[in-house]
């Protein structure tokens, strides 16, 4: 008897082995016909099941910073520092022109908010107005970035607000981080490890990114219609003199009908594919994904 179930272990284990590995043969043949560099983290619920693809290598963050922006801001928020009821005025000034944002355009003249509809256009609807607000809230992007280095999360770099991001090309690459650490992080904040965040704030975070209207057609794109995936995106537009789109990102926490999740991290850089390449790279890659978790 023990025999047997020893033998079952092994084959179980080769089964597991085999798996892991056409995933990641599968992600192999996405990103190695295309012209751009692929990073992805995959990160199983029970921390098993991994994977990796320039996994160490530095990417662009662009908006995918806006996700620890938020959980630095909401950290403030439960030590009484700020409230997410603390309405905060933004000038007609600080609606800076030619950088996305919809609080601009719902507020051309400037507008009073809440803490919490800032987070929501920031964090849910990527606006870069507002994260530039909580930003200047929190002191500089250098918070954000202590904030996540004194928990020992080392491998992202925060340095620029989106306001010298967007008029600078250059400047975006100052704002960085791995394909396994944005994982680190996402699976850290969604555990709530240490008690980062009151029950509060971690609800309010993690209904935000469920509720992320951008980049439908990069995790989301080739899942099963109805799936809920908590992510954050991040993009670059194109260099108008090289071609080159330096950032088609997406971050998240996937969910499986059976309540099961996983944790996926995918940076598309130094591209020479059109946008709807690029996203269609981190859609099939979460489609693949999706269909090993869902034969677990």
């Amino acid at each position: 008897m023990r025999l047997l179930f020893l033998l079952g272990l092994l084959v179980s284990a080769e089964a597991y082995s085999q798996s892991i590995a056409t995933l990641r043969r599968q992600i192999a043949q996405i990103a190695d016909s295309k012209d751009a560099v692929v990073g992805v983290a995959i990160t199983g619920r029970d921390g098993q099941d991994t994977l990796s693809v320039y996994g160490s290598r530095r990417f662009p963050m662009q908006s995918v910073f806006k996700f620890p922006i938020a959980v630095a801001m909401l950290s403030e928020v439960d030590k009484g520092t700020f409230s997410l009821d603390q309405k905060i005025t933004i000038k007609k000034s600080e609606l800076l022109p030619g950088i996305y944002s919809p609080i601009r355009e719902t507020y051309p003249e400037g507008a009073t908010l809440t803490i919490a509809e800032i987070l929501r256009y920031t964090v849910s609807l990527s606006d870069n107005v507002g994260c530039d607000v909580l930003l200047r809230l929190l002191g500089s992007p250098q918070v954000v970035e202590r904030y996540f280095h004194e928990r020992s999360f080392k491998e992202i770099s925060i340095k620029i607000n989106e306001e010298i991001m967007q008029g600078d090309w250059e400047a975006q690459f100052r704002n960085w981080t791995t394909p396994n650490e944005a994982n680190r992080i996402l699976q850290a904040c969604y555990e709530n490890r240490d008690n980062l965040l009151s029950p509060e704030s971690y609800d309010f975070l993690w209904g935000l990114m469920k509720t992320t209207e951008t980049g439908k057609n990069r995790l989301k794109g080739q899942l099963p219609e109805g799936t809920v995936v908590a992510h954050k995106t991040g993009w670059s537009g194109r260099n108008e003199v090289t071609g080159i789109t330096a950032a088609v990102n997406n971050i998240g926490v996937v969910f499986l009908p059976d309540g099961n999740y996983f944790y996926i991290s995918v940076f598309v850089t130094d591209s020479k594919e059109d946008l709807e390449t690029n996203e269609r790279i981190i859609a099939d890659i979460a489609k693949a994904a999706w269909d090993y978790f869902a034969r677990q």
